[in-house]
This record gives structure tokens, C-alpha cells and sequence, in this order.
């Protein structure tokens, strides 16, 4: 069976960085399942698993404009440290969350903090950088 956009398609994965590094993975987890062309995944991926069939395997490399998107300067941002709700817990060059009122939850790096002040990148982590995928699809349903 052929997958296609709006059908269920569950997927085991493997992505990886240019030098090799594991980033994410499906192995020793249940397979992921998302609504092909939904927008739930990357673009990229969606793109390689819209045009599978179950039992095929494919590697996929894609550009950081169909993963994460480039590295955009502008989303490094100051901010006052008394403006940060968990400021406390921040380490320089951790990755954590930031926590809207809304309850919206999205990584943010602190690059630096001087002066009571933080410089904060909101890129995401992979932003950027060239990706590779190992695709298995194990299955579709509609």
C-alpha cells in the first residue's frame, strides 16, 4: 500500500547530523504515527514518506530549509532575567524551556548572562543544519 497525504502512516527512524551524531530515533520505541502532510513532522519528511510504500526503506538527506529552517539572528533576543519565570534554573549553553501565559512550552538556549541580563537564542536546536533520515514504513491506514 502506497501512503499518501491524509492517510496515517507509522514510521521507524533514524536521524542523524553531517558528522554522524544520533539526534532522534525510533529504536527501542513504538514506530511514529502522523498524518502524512499534516504538518505534524518536517517538511522533508513528510515529503519521503508521502511517496512510500509500506516495507520500503529509504535514506533521505535534506537541506535545514526543509528541516528546522535556517539560523535566524533575529531570534536571539536579550531579556531582563527578572522577566524570565525560571531563571534560577538556567545554566549557560543548556538547552530549557520557556513557558508562555498561554501555557505554550518552546526551547530556548541561553548564550550568555551578564549584568542581570541573558541573551537568549529561540532558533531551534537543529535550525540550520543539514539532516539525514534511515525511513522504515511500517504501515498505513486511512
Amino acid at each position: 500500500m502506497m501512503t499518501s497525504y491524509g492517510k496515517t502512516a507509522r514510521v521507524r527512524y533514524r536521524g542523524t547530523l553531517a558528522d554522524g551524531t544520533v539526534f532522534d530515533s525510533t529504536e527501542g520505541k513504538e514506530p511514529l504515527e502522523f498524518v502524512v502532510g499534516s504538518g505534524e513532522v518536517i517538511h522533508g519528511f513528510d515529503e519521503a514518506v508521502a511517496s512510500m510504500k509500506v516495507g520500503e526503506s529509504r535514506h533521505v538527506v535534506m537541506p535545514a530549509c526543509d528541516a528546522f529552517g535556517e539560523r535566524i539572528e533575529e531570534k536571539v533576543e536579550l531579556a531582563p532575567m527578572y522577566a524570565i519565570p525560571n531563571a534560577k534554573d538556567i545554566e549557560v549553553g543548556r538547552l530549557f524551556y520557556f513557558v508562555t501565559e498561554e501555557g505554550l512550552r518552546f526551547p530556548a538556549k541561553v548564550l550568555e548572562v551578564r549584568e542581570g541580563m541573558a541573551r537568549v537564542d529561540f532558533n531551534h536546536p537543529l535550525a540550520g543544519k543539514e539532516l539525514a533520515f534511515d525511513i522504515e514504513l511500517v504501515g498505513v491506514r486511512e
